[in-house]
């Protein structure tokens, strides 16, 4: 960006979507949570600028999670993310309600599927054994925070006939005396899909958090196979380790 002798910006020489992105942060900043932004039809006429640049302005804010999109809705303002200890999983339900958010979820798939190579390696039992497959955008007073694919053992089956929208999955486990113990956990970045994109509001392409992680049962038997993709401006993952010194 150029600047004029006496240090102010020079607008002749500020790319048009800076100075969108830039005026739309200060309204942000005076905005509550979920309040409506103008949409890219407004953006245009408002600074006379095409809509790929009006969009790229407001993918910026996307992708540094101030604001979501819901198709078909409109733009707006993020509430702050949610960070989560890598060295506690609580339940989705539980760790939204701990910080006095609302948990909801859509289902988008619930039955019995003949497992696939990944999902017998996970699980430990043989391809097209069958298993339980549950897909979900999880959200947070009303905000879309993560698309999750739970793959659980067959005999997991019975939660089917519990709350999967607005209950806790575990919780529902627990009462029929299947207890998650112990985990482990692994973080990657994958680019979003065309689907993933839609369901959760961000653009084709945008930067998806992925956590992959399998939870075993008291006796060790493997009975939940996850993969979450978080839109990384809304949830963050922190781990605390300690330092292994060097041996000589």
């Amino acid at each position: 960006m150029h600047v004029t002798a006496t240090g102010q910006p020079d607008d002749r020489f500020t790319p048009r979507y800076f100075a969108i992105e830039q005026e739309l942060r200060a309204r942000i900043a005076i905005l509550q949570p979920h309040d409506p932004l103008p949409s890219d039809a407004d953006l245009c006429a408002e600074f006379d600028v095409s809509r790929m640049t009006a969009r790229s302005a407001v993918q910026k804010l996307v992708q540094d999670g101030l604001v979501y999109r819901l198709p078909g809705k409109g733009t707006y303002v993020a509430p702050p993310a949610i960070d989560r200890q890598l060295s506690n999983l609580r339940g989705f339900t539980a760790e939204m309600t701990a910080r006095g958010m609302t948990p909801s979820s859509s289902l988008l798939e619930a039955g019995l599927v003949p497992a696939d190579t990944a999902q017998s390696d996970a699980l430990e039992v043989s391809p097209g054994t069958e298993v339980l497959v549950i897909r979900r955008i999880r959200s947070a007073d009303g905000t879309p925070l993560a698309l999750e694919s739970a793959t659980l053992s067959a005999r997991c089956a019975l939660v089917l006939d519990d709350d999967l929208e607005s209950g806790s999955l575990h919780r529902a486990l627990i009462s029929r005396g299947i207890i998650p113990a112990t985990g482990v956990s692994t973080v990657s970045a994958e680019p979003a899909t065309t689907e993933e994109a839609r369901y959760l509001g961000v653009d084709d392409g945008s930067p998806l958090l992925i956590e992959r992680r399998l939870i075993r049962d008291t006796v060790g038997v493997p009975m939940e196979w996850t993969e979450s993709r978080y839109v990384p401006g809304r949830y963050s993952i922190t781990a605390q380790f300690t330092v292994e010194l060097p041996r000589d």
